[in-house]
């Protein structure tokens, strides 16, 4: 019987909670909600627009928007898609765009479409902790800039971003500030209240939602700019043409009333198991982190393992890891993340990312940490 290996790619994709699948299931089935949200002319599609829009009401509410500014995507990446090309079409004179050569692929390969299609086009390079400094913002922004793209929280790293300074930056500039929230919903505070920010990406099965669904807040700044990029019908107050997906935008909202804040005990939980990981791991020889420990959401560990030998396939067997963000490990490339920090080739291939979640626990922590250590010493010769 084939040994079912410990889970810890949270980032990559959570298991739907059994809460939400419940949530979900009211939506399946003859008997359940199951119309058309746009059928307004009879019960079915009312009872089932009630439910989108009370799933819009628990996003908007866990991320402090109003309800109105929620637009339903397919995922982060459409978000991400929509935020940028759709902002885009309305660029006139202001044609330069800015972000980091650290961000996710769904916003650097769009950012190459809009410079195929004469954008110009800014890529910030990260500090030694592996931040985007708001400084480097600053010094980037130009009388035409139009638009800034920067995560909230990195997949690869964990690291997040000052946005609300490089909000007050891009805002008094006068452009535009998009910020790529797919891992950051629970792990750090979001209220765009307060935030300066005018358009943020959203994915569901990064806080324990279904796949194929997500959200994009679109500001009042934002909101008169934006261009549709899906076009059929209207929906989404113009912005994102297509039949809702009931079941899974309930889902989402579910998933999203359910997600903690930075200040809750599961946070404290993992960050506690996340100490007791890094300590661990970090103590065996040749292993070291890839980023400093300021600025980091406890549920992500990027680290190397500097020992002649070592191959992260040697651990699949035992741990659901990931070495390179999920659309590197599609191509068979090293991490872009990695090679930005300043890691060569090799170090970036014998890198591997551990992320925790809502059922990690101690004891996987510890049998972690075990295989780690049996995989780096089988690598080492004896010394007699």
């Amino acid at each position: 019987m084939t040994k079912t290996p410990l889970y810890f790619d949270y980032a990559a994709t959570t298991p739907v909670d059994e809460r939400v699948i419940e949530s979900m299931v009211a939506c399946l089935g003859h008997q359940a909600n199951f119309g058309n949200p746009a059928s307004s002319g009879h019960a079915f599609g009312q009872a089932a627009r009630t439910v989108v829009e009370q799933a819009r009401q628990q996003v908007a509410e866990r991320v402090g928007a109003q309800p109105q500014d929620v637009v339903w995507t397919s995922g982060a990446t459409e978000s991400n898609n929509l935020a940028l090309k759709g902002i885009a079409h309305s660029a006139g004179e202001r044609r330069h765009l800015i972000t980091s050569v650290l961000e996710h692929k769904a916003v650097l390969d769009t950012v190459n479409e809009l410079e195929r299609l004469g954008f110009a086009v800014t890529r910030l390079a990260p500090d030694e902790q592996g931040l985007i400094q708001p400084a480097a913002v600053q010094a980037a922004l130009r009388p035409d800039t139009l638009l800034v793209s920067l995560m909230a929280v990195n997949n690869e790293l964990g690291t997040f971003t000052d946005i609300a300074t490089i909000g007050a930056i891009v805002r008094g500039h006068g452009a535009l500030l998009h910020v790529d929230a797919a891992q950051a919903v629970g792990k750090v505070l979001i209220d765009l209240r307060q935030l300066p920010v005018d358009l943020m990406s959203f994915s569901a099965h990064k806080v324990y939602g279904p796949k194929g669904i997500g959200a994009l807040y679109v500001g009042p700044r934002a909101r008169p700019l934006l261009r549709a990029q899906i076009h059929g019908g209207g929906h989404e107050g113009g912005l994102r043409s297509g039949t809702l997906a009931t079941h899974q935008i309930v889902g989402m909202g579910s998933a999203f009333s359910l997600a903690g804040q930075p200040d809750d005990s599961e946070y404290r939980r993992i960050a506690r198991l996340s100490e007791r990981l890094r300590e661990g791991l970090s103590s065996l020889p040749g292993v070291s982190l890839n980023t400093s420990t300021t600025h980091l959401v406890p549920h992500t560990l990027n680290l190397r393992v500097d020992v002649e030998g070592f191959n992260s396939t040697a651990l699949a067997s035992d741990l659901a890891l990931s070495s390179t963000s999920a659309c590197n490990s599609a191509a068979n490339t090293a991490s872009h993340v990695l090679l930005a920090l300043g890691l060569d080739e090799r170090q970036a291939r014998s890198s591997v990312r551990l992320s925790l979640g809502r059922h990690t626990t101690e004891a996987q922590v510890d049998e972690a940490i075990a295989v780690f250590r049996r995989v780096i010493e089988a690598c080492t010769p004896p010394l007699w």
